[in-house]
């Protein structure tokens, strides 16, 4: 694992459907003077349409959306040099579309997974993703939905492992569960 850089600052945010994250991780990106958005929900049907269109009207004009349904680390390695702030939002809908591209081959999902890691390892900016942590509730009567909730889980502690911060948010309040020793870079 290489040593961070100084201006390089990785937090998850994690939490329930409608717990807040989005807006705690926009909040935080908030303080970047340069920020890339990225965006891995596809416009599948008009539901998901339509919160895409509000997730947009959410945050500013000035942030530069890039959208990334599978290649999430080249996207994040594509931002440096031009963006001091990349939020991602979010894995939870990145693992869908990579369960659908790979045939829920778990192993390549996870391969994707670990090149994400890799782009966090080298990047040298600061990074929020955004995830929903599943695996509170009941197990799942089929295997589908089961591999989706244990591929979520195995993704969100890779990323959780190399960064500085998780936040869980409950109730729209971040509690944080991890904690970054050193100075917030400004």
């Amino acid at each position: 694992m290489s040593p961070k850089g100084p201006s390089q600052h990785i937090v998850l945010i994690v939490g329930g459907v409608r717990s807040g994250k989005s807006r705690y991780a926009q909040q935080l990106a908030a303080c970047g003077k340069n920020v890339a958005f990225i965006a891995t929900a596809e416009g599948r049907d008009e539901d998901m349409t339509r919160r895409i269109a509000r997730h947009r009207e959410d945050r500013p004009a000035h942030w530069m959306t890039v959208e990334a349904p599978i290649l999430v680390g080249d996207a994040i390695l594509n931002c440096v040099g031009k963006f001091d702030t990349i939020l991602v939002d979010c894995l939870t809908l990145w693992a869908s579309n990579l369960m659908e591209l790979e045939c829920q081959d778990t192993q390549l999902i996870l391969d994707h997974a670990d090149r994400l890691v890799d782009a966090l390892r080298q990047v040298r900016a600061s990074v929020i993703l955004v995830s929903n942590e599943v695996g509170g509730g009941i197990v799942p009567q089929n295997e589908m939905a089961r591999s989706y909730r244990d591929i979520l889980g195995a993704i969100n502690q890779r990323v959780a492992a190399v960064a500085d911060e998780v936040v869980l948010m409950v109730a729209g309040c971040p509690l944080v569960i991890k904690h970054f020793a050193g100075e917030v870079p400004a």
